[in-house]
């Protein structure tokens, strides 16, 4: 999630201060009063709280940088046990609480596994599958629990009246699991599909999988979602359980060091398709770079293709800048855009939620 949804990034523009504890603010206050409201009012009201309360930003600030996002102090926080209430209440908590908070923030990072993506990574899947004839190998980079990677096996409903269920009306449900149902808005001549895409293989790498069956990461993927948001956590348990069903290879270790190896292991007879979302701001300029470089040669060595699923502040061009000459960047923000090949497809909700086609 590129805007906050997830991701270490602070906002494009924050008042200059020469303290980072001003920053740290100023990354509360965004948080509160634009990406929170309208999601959720308990986080908007939480982090606006914080950031007019220099003893907590000043904690914050002992943090590294990278484990000062609002998203990972508020999921820890409801990880521990924190209740939806007044701001009064909160701060109270993490007052009794910051050891254990703290020491939550240092081991954990901001997985979230959000299964409403793939509604709109399905169009696109759809027509990779029915331009190669083949089934699919899906290899995702920064799969956390691997919830990304059963676009076959979720229903889906778009606001046009279509839905989609299973491969063909003839075949029988694969899983007595009932799948979650993936509701999406669109604008735009959507390719929405009449069918799920096969799929023969799918992988995943990330720097700390994490398991659907230990009852920590579960928790932990529980304290990930947004607490007025209780559609988001029924359809979440929905997806570990179609997971557990038919559970997925994760490989731990660095999406750079790991991609080619891991696309190897992808059966011949199938279509390779590398994807991400809300991943690239946990890289580097540099990781970002080497990351596209090693998927176009993947492209050039055995035809796979790369859909890449971002927020704007770090949709990287050949020339280094995050400008998408095609793409209008009001269009974009607080959004993510896809990209197939590196080429503008769509841009889409950061929890799957609409997806508007260019």
């Amino acid at each position: 999630m590129a805007t906050g949804q997830g991701l270490p990034q602070e906002p494009e523009s924050i008042p200059d201060g020469d303290a980072s504890a001003s920053r740290t603010a100023a990354w509360y206050r965004h948080f509160g009063l634009v990406e929170a409201p309208g999601s959720s009012p308990c986080y908007a009201e939480w982090t606006v709280g914080l950031a007019d309360d220099p003893q907590l930003i000043a904690r914050i600030d002992q943090w590294p940088h990278d484990k000062r996002q609002p998203n990972l102090l508020l999921a820890a926080a409801r990880y521990l046990g924190a209740r939806v209430g007044p701001y009064k209440e909160f701060r109270q908590f993490l007052e009794d609480h910051w050891a254990d908070i703290s020491r939550i923030v240092l081991s954990r990072s901001t997985q979230t596994n959000e299964a409403g993506r793939c509604a709109t990574l399905l169009p696109s899947l759809a027509a990779i599958a029915a331009a190669e004839g083949r089934p699919l190998a899906l290899l995702e980079v920064g799969a956390s629990a691997g919830l990304g990677l059963f676009p076959d096996r979720y229903s889906y409903e778009f606001d046009d009246g279509t839905s989609v269920t299973r491969l063909s009306p003839e075949e029988p449900s694969r899983t007595e699991v009932e799948p979650p149902v993936l509701r999406c808005t669109t604008a735009g001549p959507v390719p929405v599909p009449d069918r799920l895409p096969p799929v023969a293989w799918r992988a995943g790498i990330d720097l700390n999988p994490l398991d659907i069956r230990n009852s920590d990461d579960v928790a932990w993927l529980e304290a990930l979602i947004w607490p007025e948001q209780e559609f988001r956590l029924r359809r979440l348990r929905q997806a570990m359980a179609i997971a557990r069903d038919e559970p997925p290879l994760l490989i731990a270790g660095d999406l750079n060091d790991r991609l080619v190896d891991v696309a190897a292991q992808a059966p011949a007879d199938t279509t390779l398709v590398v994807f991400h979302s809300a991943v690239m701001a946990y890289l580097s300029a540099e990781g970002r770079s080497r990351f596209r470089s090693t998927v176009r040669q993947l492209a050039a060595a055995r035809g796979s293709h790369w859909l890449s699923n971002e927020g704007h502040m770090v949709i990287d061009q050949e020339d280094g800048s995050s400008v998408v000459p095609e793409v209008d960047p009001q269009l974009i923000a607080g959004k993510f855009l896809l990209t197939h090949n590196g080429i503008p497809e769509a841009v889409t909700g950061p929890h799957g939620q609409s997806l508007e086609w260019l």
